[in-house]
C-alpha cells in the first residue's frame, strides 16, 4: 500500500498538546478521527532537537496532520532561540516601506522565506501569518503585528512575504478577517464590537482578501462582532463567510480562532462554537490551552453539521507541505537562506 493510501483525511479540529513531548493523553486526542491538526506554543519549545523530535513523534502518530505555530515575527514568535532568526514586528516592514518601496518587499520576502524555511526545518508545517489588520493605533492585541494603515501596503507586503513562505513550501493563513485593528478590546479576553458601517470595512479593512486572491492560503476570521453587518462574530457567521467565499472568491481553507477565547463565548461552550462556526462555512476549528475543552469537542463534535466536510478535508490536506525540507545543518549551507536571513540582520542592526 503506498503511504498516501494510508494517510486519512484530516478532521475538522486543531489542538494542542500539553508539554515537550508527547503523553498518553496527547496521543489519544491526535489519533481521533476527528482531529485534523495540532497547534505549538512556547511551552512546546526548549530548543531544536526537541521541537523536531515533538514534530516527528506528532507525524508518526498521525501522518499527514498538519503542524501548525503562531510564528509571525515582533512579540507573536514562539520559538526564538537556539538559532532561530529574531523576526521584526510587521509594523517594522510598514515603516521601511514609507521611505523604499523596493527595500520593504524585498525584505518581506526574505523574512517569509527565512520564517518558513526555519520551521520546516524542525517539522512544522504552517505558521498563521500573515496579519491583514490594519493599523488604526488603536488595537493593543494588533498594534505593531499589522504591517500599516494603508490597506494597499498591507496587500503588497503581505503578498511579498507569502512569497518567501511559498519559495519555502509553506502556505501563509491571512487573519483577521474582514479586520480586527480598529477595535480596541482583545478577543481573548473580552468580546469586541466593531460600530463602523459596513461598507467603510470592506472598502478598508476587507480589502486586502479580495486583492490577494489566490495568493491567500487561508483565513483567520475575527472573533470581533459588526452589528450593521451580523449580530455574529465573523467567524460564526454564515454572512461574512458567504461574503468571503462569494464575493472576495477565496477558495480556501477557512480557521476559526481559537474557541476558549472570550471572544468566543457568545456562541456558548466550546461543542456549540465549534458547530456554529462550521455550519457557518469554517473548515477547521481551533482549542487552545484547554485539554478538557479539547476533549468536550472530540467527544461531542457533529462534523455533519459542516457546510461539506469532504471539500473541507480535502482543503486543509491541501495546506501540507508537498516538498521535501532541508534538515536545519543542510540549510545553514544554502545561499539563499544565508542571503535572506543577512538581509534581516542587517536591519535589525540598522533599526
Amino acid at each position: 500500500m503506498k503511504m498516501q493510501d494510508q494517510i486519512q483525511l484530516p478532521g475538522p479540529v486543531m489542538l494542542d498538546v500539553v508539554g515537550t513531548t508527547l503523553d498518553a493523553q496527547d496521543r489519544r486526542r491526535i489519533r481521533d478521527p476527528l482531529t485534523g491538526g495540532v497547534i505549538l506554543f512556547a511551552r512546546n519549545y526548549t530548543d531544536r532537537a526537541q521541537l523536531t523530535a515533538l514534530c516527528e513523534a506528532i507525524h508518526a502518530e498521525r501522518p499527514g496532520l498538519l503542524i501548525a505555530v503562531d510564528h509571525e515575527g515582533g512579540r507573536v514568535q514562539r520559538f526564538r532561540s537556539d538559532g532561530f532568526t529574531r523576526l521584526p514586528a510587521m509594523r517594522r516592514l510598514g515603516e521601511l516601506w514609507d521611505r523604499d518601496v523596493l527595500a520593504s518587499c524585498k525584505l518581506a520576502t526574505a523574512l517569509g522565506y527565512v520564517l518558513a524555511a526555519e520551521l520546516r526545518a524542525c517539522g512544522v508545517d504552517l505558521s498563521f501569518t500573515p496579519v491583514l489588520d490594519l493599523d488604526y493605533g488603536a488595537s493593543e492585541v494588533i498594534g505593531d503585528r499589522a504591517f500599516h494603515h494603508d490597506p494597499r501596503v498591507v496587500t503588497l507586503l503581505a503578498k511579498s512575504l507569502n512569497h518567501g513562505l511559498a519559495l519555502a513550501g509553506m502556505a501563509n493563513c491571512g487573519k483577521h478577517f474582514p479586520g480586527h485593528g480598529f477595535v480596541a478590546a482583545d478577543s481573548h479576553i473580552a468580546i469586541p464590537v466593531d460600530e463602523r458601517d459596513p461598507k467603510d470595512i470592506l472598502k478598508d479593512d476587507a480589502a486586502p482578501y479580495g486583492w490577494l486572491g489566490m495568493s491567500l492560503s487561508a483565513v483567520m476570521p475575527a472573533h470581533v462582532i459588526y452589528p450593521k453587518f451580523d449580530k455574529h462574530p465573523a467567524g460564526f457567521s454564515r454572512k461574512w463567510l458567504s461574503l468571503l467565499r462569494n464575493d472576495l472568491g477565496f477558495d480556501g481553507v477557512i480557521f476559526s480562532d481559537d474557541l476558549s477565547m472570550e471572544g468566543a463565548s457568545v456562541a456558548g461552550t466550546v461543542v456549540d462554537g465549534a458547530h456554529a462556526a462550521l455550519a457557518a462555512g469554517c473548515d477547521m476549528v481551533l482549542v487552545c490551552n484547554s485539554p478538557d475543552k479539547a476533549d468536550q469537542l472530540l467527544q461531542g463534535l457533529d462534523p455533519s453539521v459542516s457546510i461539506d466536510a469532504q471539500v473541507s478535508a480535502q482543503r486543509i490536506a491541501a495546506l501540507a507541505p508537498t516538498s521535501s525540507a532541508k534538515d536545519w545543518d543542510a540549510l545553514q549551507e544554502d545561499g539563499h537562506y544565508r542571503a535572506a536571513k543577512q538581509l534581516l540582520v542587517d536591519f535589525a542592526q540598522a533599526a
